[in-house]
């Protein structure tokens, strides 16, 4: 992977905020979600060796290219299938991942995410999978909270071609560490941030693509600012996604303005009846709007 940027650091008045901010607590649902996670991940492990998941049938395949279809002209969406979340609770009751990714890749996404954590957003490998089969050529994000390699063996084993890595969750080496380790499998990684003092745990020079998540993890406030916020900080060969709360064209406008290349957007189309026209329709105005 070549070399987007080498040694990044906070600009100086941003490391001398950080000290007066860096013993904020994180807040107690993320704290309980990744020890819940962690549980998840020791009972599967038990339950299937990462040799079994090497053999399985989803690791074989080629993996499609995330980044690619990020870089195409005009805002690509990542189109986001998910059952619930903690913070607006059931988004969906007749659920079928495969059918919503399926609408996606008719609808012209260039992506789509599926939630796999099953505690807080009733997620399951199953609905991988079924949308890996319902869309063989749409490259699929695994949404869900990586704090272990062995997850990534998981997402390529599924049908995933791309993780997501918070790194809310991890501090600098463990974001390291996984992100080698899914390039060893040849996944590709959304690397999400929600502030600029997180990009201190960011290596450039193994980072293409960066997530902002609108949403505060500590107090689930939304601040749609947050992404030019962290876009001026970022290296230009990287790949800017912006992540929660656009639920509009004009929210979708406001950060392709500020340098968003991508949008990941869910919760706008869970409650649709027909997600894939919500795509579609939405994708148009987007488009005119910044036409004209």
């Amino acid at each position: 992977m070549p070399s987007v940027i080498g040694c990044w650091r906070l600009p100086p008045y941003l490391s001398a905020l950080k000290l007066l901010t860096s013993d904020l607590p994180l807040m107690p649902i993320l704290d309980d979600i990744l020890a819940t996670t962690r549980d998840t991940i020791a009972t599967r492990r038990r339950k299937v060796t990462r040799a079994a998941l090497e053999a399985a049938e989803g690791f074989v395949r080629p993996v499609l290219d995330f980044e690619a279809g990020l870089r195409a002209p005009g805002v690509a969406f990542i189109a986001e299938s998910k059952k619930r979340s903690p913070s607006k609770g059931l988004l969906r009751e007749a659920y079928d991942p495969a059918g919503i990714v399926e609408q996606y890749a008719e609808a012209g996404a260039a992506a789509a995410s599926v939630l796999t954590e099953p505690d807080f957003f009733d997620g399951a490998p199953e609905h991988l999978q079924a949308a890996r089969l319902a869309a063989p050529t749409l490259p699929l994000l695994r949404k869900d909270f990586v704090v272990d390699e062995y997850q990534l063996y998981e997402a390529r084993a599924w049908g995933a071609d791309a993780v997501l890595l918070i790194a809310a969750a991890l501090d600098r080496t463990h974001v390291r560490d996984l992100q080698d380790v899914a390039s060893g499998l040849g996944l590709h990684v959304l690397l999400e941030v929600h502030d600029p003092f997180e990009l201190d745990r960011v290596d450039f020079d193994r980072t293409r693509i960066v997530g902002v998540n609108h949403r505060d993890l500590r107090t689930f406030e939304l601040d749609l600012g947050r992404s030019a916020e962290v876009f001026q900080f970022l290296p230009a060969a990287i790949v800017r996604v912006a992540e929660s709360g656009l639920t509009d064209a004009a929210s979708i406008v406001t950060v392709a303005r500020a340098g968003a290349d991508a949008v990941l957007v869910g919760e706008a189309f869970m409650r649709e009846p027909a997600p894939g026209d919500a795509l579609r329709r939405l994708r148009d105005e987007v488009a005119e709007r910044l036409d004209t």
